[in-house]
């Protein structure tokens, strides 16, 4: 089965996430795959990310004894090719968006969630800090004060109240959710292409200035952290299904 499938027509790039029994859970071979696919730019008006079953994704995948070497820069390689990409991208959250799956749907152009869906920045949870630019990409969102509480929380935030907040842009009954992107996406796909990108383009550029030295940043923090106790026993946490127990180092 191949974890991300990819589909090109009519101008629309379709990038879906297609491990469903692992709720979509990112390694970097599917990071990778997803920022060539937009770095593809010729004939694509518009992108959408979604994924397959009851998650847009959880997250880089984590297991007990292994890593995911170089996720880090897939991770940079990705952010930099949806905020780059001279189109919209509009990030079509079905479920659940954690950790650098609630980065990626903030990074997206347009983000238009399942109401029943919810986004969460887990990293705390597991002794981590954020990536995928979130630091930099939620406090441009919704402000610094909201996007710290996020952050350090750890708690789930609806769509509804995400959208409220100015984290998503839209929050669609579960029913009404694939007809309302794909009204999004023909609506884009038709649109004024150029006139898109220098728009996308300025306001990125005014509003994410430093992302280039944000997910260095980040990702010489999150180096740092998963070399703690606290990280592992947030891992063995998670993967054994219980509370966690960190002693600050």
């Amino acid at each position: 089965m191949t974890d991300v499938l990819i589909d090109r027509q009519d101008g629309v790039l379709r990038i879906t996430l297609n491990r469903p029994d692992r709720l979509n859970a990112l390694d970097t071979d599917m990071v990778n795959a997803i920022a060539a696919a937009l770095e593809e730019a010729e004939g694509v008006r518009v992108a959408v990310l979604t994924g397959e079953g009851r998650a847009f994704s959880s997250g880089a995948a984590m297991a007990k004894d292994t890593v995911n070497p170089g996720i880090l820069a897939a991770i940079d390689r990705l952010i930099h090719a949806i905020t780059q990409a001279p189109y919209p991208v509009v990030a079509a959250v079905n479920g659940l968006a954690a950790g650098v799956g609630c980065s990626i749907v903030v990074a997206a152009d347009v983000s238009i969630a399942r109401s029943s869906g919810y986004v969460l920045q887990a990293f705390v949870n597991i002794g981590l800090m954020p990536d995928g630019a979130a630091t930099e990409l939620l406090a441009a969102s919704i402000g610094r004060t909201r996007a710290m509480n996020l952050m350090l929380s750890g708690e789930k935030l609806p769509a509804d109240t995400a959208v409220a907040m100015g984290l998503l842009t839209h929050s669609v009954p579960d029913e009404e959710f694939d007809e309302f992107v794909e009204a999004t996406v023909a609506r884009f796909a038709a649109g004024p292409t150029v006139a898109y990108a220098q728009t996308k383009a300025a306001v990125n550029a005014a509003s994410l200035p430093t992302l280039s030295e944000t997910l260095d940043r980040e990702a010489e923090g999150q180096t740092m952290l998963a070399g703690t106790a606290d990280h592992e026993e947030g891992k063995a946490a998670f993967l054994e299904k219980r509370q966690a127990h960190f002693l600050g180092k």
